[in-house]
């Protein structure tokens, strides 16, 4: 997956917004002011971190050791560093970032969630 690919993929969900609150570099990818993936885009390698169920991110550390690591500068139980541009399937990065936007919306007031059900 490329850095226009990950930016455009994030910005394919609903609401989803690119913001930039840490430095230009940053880039920051919220759905109703929450975070959901942040990238330093211009990286080799390309990562993101993401948010995940804390079950599941130990289950993915360990089977992709190395390319799923715990979160840098976050909250390392709920939080995944992923290697975006390396061996792990697009598809999988995809279904990581999904799960992320999910997981984020999930937990907004109910209120922002029905305003996102809405077309």
């Amino acid at each position: 997956m490329t850095p226009q690919e990950l930016r455009a993929f994030c910005l394919s969900f609903n609401a989803a917004v690119e913001d930039f609150p840490f430095s230009p570099e940053i880039s920051v990818f919220k759905v109703r002011g929450k975070t959901f993936a942040l990238s330093f885009l211009d990286a080799r390698p390309l990562k993101a971190n993401l948010k995940c169920d804390p079950e599941e991110a130990i289950r993915l550390r360990r089977e992709h050791e190395g390319l799923i690591v715990p979160g840098w500068h976050m909250n390392k139980r709920h939080w995944n560093t992923v290697t975006v541009d390396g061996d792990l399937p697009d598809q999988l990065v995809r279904e990581l970032i999904e799960d992320s936007y999910d997981l984020v919306v999930a937990g907004l007031p109910r209120a922002d969630r029905l305003r996102l059900d809405r077309p």
